[in-house]
């Protein structure tokens, strides 16, 4: 079955980096877009970056522009999400999506926190 496994979320100081990783099985993975959402305290789920399967485009959403790089490794089934310049309102759990005929997959979520 579909597996989405989030990793390398932390305690990060702001304007520093993070990069998270989720591993995929289960399903054709250089065949899907991937994205990336977030959860922060209290607040509903957003959309964070998406990279698409075959021509790899990204796009992210405004607040992350520049700050944040989504990539993918279809060789090691893994995406994943560069984080740099890092403010406390990127707070949140982190997740991994992926749409897969119509049905929406997700991950545990990796739970990143920015703090001095």
């Amino acid at each position: 079955q579909v597996q989405l496994v989030e990793s390398g979320g932390g305690l990060v100081q702001p304007g520093g980096s993070l990069r998270l990783s989720c591993a995929a099985s289960g399903f054709s993975f250089s065949s899907y877009a991937m994205n990336w959402y977030r959860q922060a305290p209290g607040r509903e789920r957003e959309w964070v970056a998406t990279i698409s399967s075959v021509t790899t485009t990204t796009t992210y959403a405004d607040s992350m522009k520049g700050r944040f790089t989504i990539s993918r490794d279809n060789a090691k089934n893994t995406v994943y999400l560069q984080m740099d310049s890092l403010k406390p309102e990127d707070t949140a759990v982190y997740y991994c999506n992926a749409k897969i005929r119509l049905r929406g997959y997700w991950g545990q979520g990796t739970r990143v926190t920015v703090s001095s």
